[in-house]
């Protein structure tokens, strides 16, 4: 049984070291644009997005809470929920800015 193991091994040694590498090679690759691209892609258009708010803004944070910046520091945004309610979160607990346009739709649909 070791014999037939250790001849099967010599003959091609660099070859068989090739054909055990490659599927972990191509398994790296797929991981990458399937898992890694898309993230990186995905961080950078949030990252973007939070760094483009601004005072009015219509948000929507990572609670699910809505509201409208009224004030926006480096670190730090205070919403609007109504009113009278202002809420202070950090500007990283924001999950999505809705459209102006969008915003302005649901107000005449409403009226």
């Amino acid at each position: 049984m070791f014999q037939f193991a250790t001849a099967a091994a010599a003959p091609g040694g660099a070859g068989g070291l090739f054909q055990m590498i490659w599927p972990l090679a191509l398994m790296f690759v797929i991981f990458y644009f399937l898992l890694i691209r898309p993230n990186q892609k995905k961080q950078k258009q949030r990252q973007s997005m939070l760094q483009a708010l601004k005072k009015g803004d219509k948000v929507i944070t990572i609670g699910g809470l809505h509201g409208t910046i009224m004030e926006i520091t480096d670190d730090v945004v205070v919403l609007r929920v109504n009113d009278v309610t202002k809420l202070t979160f950090d500007r990283s607990a924001i999950s999505n800015a809705i459209a102006k346009d969008t915003a302005s739709e649901e107000a005449v649909s409403k009226s």
